[in-house]
């Protein structure tokens, strides 16, 4: 998926353990290739506080 997002493999892995944070393009391109929205993607509720 990384390529097909254009990012590195090693992109993807930092994102999924929460050692890295998606621009909004990128999350847009990952939504998209998943066919979900952002949200459904990615987990806000650390952030809702902000």
């Amino acid at each position: 998926m990384g390529l097909a997002v254009g990012v590195s493999r090693q992109t993807i892995t930092s994102l999924e353990v929460g050692k890295y944070t998606a621009s909004l393009v990128l999350a847009y391109k990952i939504d998209k290739y998943f066919g979900l929205t952002i949200e459904e993607v990615f987990d806000f509720r650390e952030t809702e506080e902000l």
